[in-house]
């Protein structure tokens, strides 16, 4: 039994100056700005597309508004880390705790006060490479060859 109860102590053990020293590392790197990303603030809600003039990247204004999945009632929606949802943990209107996140694709001055700005960055998805001939036929008379 005493067995045990040290090797289950063991598990938990916990390093306190470890602990002290990364947090502060961390705080200081977020303070100094290393690692930094773009918030893209100075991209305009009103735009679809924008090109964020601080880093250059092409931003999608994206807005998501919450109901309620029994009900159907707009609820006022937040974003907890990276995931959009509803302020509230239920219902006010049924008491239900289900809820619907959907899209909207241009936001009016109703939905305005119950949706949320999730602001993201476009990718290109096309691979880009460059080519160029030799030109061999004048030093050797073989066929021109695409390299890559």
């Amino acid at each position: 039994m005493s067995e045990v109860l040290i090797m289950h102590q063991n598990l938990y053990k916990f390093d306190f100056n470890k602990f002290v020293i990364t947090n502060i590392g961390m705080r200081w790197s977020r303070l100094l700005g290393f690692n930094k990303k773009c918030r893209h603030d100075s991209v305009p809600i009103d735009a679809d597309y924008y090109y964020c003039p601080d880093c250059g990247e092409l931003v999608e204004n994206q807005w998501y508004l919450v109901r309620c999945a029994s009900c159907g009632l707009k609820e006022v929606a937040t974003i907890k880390n990276g995931e959009v949802l509803p302020a509230e943990h239920f219902c006010h209107n049924c008491g239900s705790k289900g809820y619907i996140v959907e899209r909207i694709e241009k936001i009016d001055c109703i939905n305005i006060n119950y949706a949320v700005l999730i602001k993201q960055v476009v990718k290109n998805e096309t691979d880009e490479y460059t080519q160029s001939w030799v030109d061999a036929m004048q030093t050797l008379n073989l066929q021109p060859k695409l390299l890559k």
